[in-house]
């Protein structure tokens, strides 16, 4: 059979304390919803349905285009928002599509392929109406309890309802559950919202299910943390730590070295090499690749940004940038959009670079500001020295060839053209092109007067007397 899933991320996350819908908060630069999307794809689920809500705006954009979106237009509990979801699971003739149907939480971003896999795999094999993914846990306060007879779920009994005998039981309701979708939909049909909330609740759907006669089974997960649910920011930093730390040992297991995983953060989507060496206070995110025996950090962030085979990466800022094999950068360096570090090349102390290309064995030492720039091979730019690209309305060009040598405190006024092999002396304001192999001189002629600092001081120091 081929299964779908279904995803709840209607909720408003009151307890987040923001104008954004808790799904849309993003752990390790990924929105919550998009964690377990991903998980559902990468579990084999191709057709995915997405039921939203609050704030619907700003969440369909983060699930268009691989998964369905149906709309739960009012806040009517559990069983309403997957009831929510029936037409895109609805036949022509109106029968619901045979199969298994995943239900899982868009604000569980812990939640792994294997165990959806493993949610599906015992309800094909059983032939259960449902499997509830169930979880021990050690304080059961609050989660609903799992009441069973061998291996039937006889029903989930809320905090608020349970027996001391029941309030004893430690496993309990993660809220996932893999169902027989034609199952579900008819006992959605027939489940009331008498209660004090006025809701339908999807928890409903299993005693119904076990009154016709039909299975109602428990799976449960050896890691509690997987349907660890955000609902509050202490709990989104509780998600983060716990991925934080799955994604370093995956990453060290590959033979990653980090001096300090607990000060390391790495994205979903970062790419690391073997023999790769992260120093404390290091941030990996986006689509960011780097190569092998490369040293990054302390005090870094790379966003979207590839980084070559041993390269050296100190106190950096990097974003959409490149830093190929042997390249230096840093410390205390920004490397804006555009950035090309070409083999060899550096990228000092207090270095900024934006939309560059340094050439192969360049070095912008320190204190220099490059911007729209094409730079050849070693060249030296000295401490201090500028492209002046922007002239208030255009960002301009400045081509610098082979072999340039340019002197400190340089200003280098774009659109300008610096010939291979020239040398621009220091303190220098460029304005027209240079020739190659020339030398070019732009400074106003050294005065001196001899004597003429000890006189002054004199002056001054008589003021101060005669002023007292």
């Amino acid at each position: 059979m081929t299964a779908k899933a279904l995803i709840l991320a209607a909720g408003a996350g009151t307890r987040m304390k923001s104008d954004k819908p808790k799904v849309v908060h993003e752990v390790l630069g990924k929105p919550l919803v998009r964690w377990v999307v991903d998980a559902a794809h990468d579990a084999g689920i191709e057709d995915v349905v997405t039921v939203l809500g609050h704030m619907s705006e700003k969440v369909a954009p983060l699930v268009e285009g691989d998964t369905k979106i149906a709309i739960q237009t009012q806040q009517l509990g559990t069983g309403d928002a997957v009831n929510a979801g029936r037409e895109a699971f609805t036949q022509a003739d109106g029968s619901i599509a045979e199969g298994s149907l995943v239900v899982l939480s868009g604000d569980c971003p812990l939640i792994t392929p294997e165990t959806i896999q493993a949610l599906i795999a015992k309800r094909e094999e059983t032939g259960a109406a449902v499997v509830v993914l169930t979880m021990h846990m050690d304080d059961p306060f609050g989660y609903g309890r799992i009441v069973r007879e061998g291996e039937a779920v006889v029903r989930i009994v809320e905090q608020k309802d349970a027996t001391p005998e029941e309030a004893a039981i430690t496993e309990c309701n993660s809220g996932f559950y893999c169902f027989d979708a034609p199952a579900l939909f008819d006992a959605l049909s027939r489940v009331s919202n008498d209660n004090a909330q006025g809701e339908y609740y999807l928890t409903d759907v299993l005693e119904i299910c076990r009154n016709d006669g039909r299975e109602v089974l428990a799976l449960q997960t050896a890691d509690a943390e997987e349907a660890m649910g955000v609902n509050s920011r202490v709990q989104l930093a509780q998600a983060t730590h716990a991925m934080q730390h799955r994604i370093n040992n995956r990453h060290m297991m590959a033979g990653v070295t980090m001096w300090d995983p607990e000060s390391t953060f790495i994205g979903p989507d970062v790419e690391i090499a073997q023999d790769v060496e992260l120093w404390p206070q290091t941030y990996l995110l986006g689509a960011t690749k780097v190569g092998s025996h490369s040293v990054i950090g302390p005090n870094t962030r790379l966003t979207d940004t590839q980084v070559g085979s041993g390269a050296r990466v100190d106190e950096t800022v990097a974003i959409e940038a490149r830093i190929d094999d042997a390249a230096e950068c840093g410390p205390r360096a920004y490397l804006r959009p555009g950035t090309h570090l070409c083999e060899g090349a550096k990228a000092g102390t207090h270095v900024e670079i934006k939309k560059s290309t340094i050439g192969k064995g360049s070095k912008v030492p320190h204190l220099s500001y490059i911007g729209d720039t094409t730079m050849g091979e070693n060249v030296n730019i000295g401490a201090g020295s500028i492209t002046c690209n922007y002239d208030g309305v255009n960002k301009n060009h400045t081509e610098i060839g082979d072999n340039v040598f340019v002197g400190s405190d340089t200003m280098m006024v774009a659109p300008v053209n610096i010939g291979a092999g020239a040398i621009i002396g220091a303190s220098s304001c460029i304005t027209r092109d240079v020739a190659p192999d020339a030398l070019a001189l732009e400074r106003a002629d050294q005065r001196e007067i001899e004597g003429w600092a000890a006189k002054h001081m004199a002056k001054l120091k008589a003021k101060k007397e005669a002023a007292k």
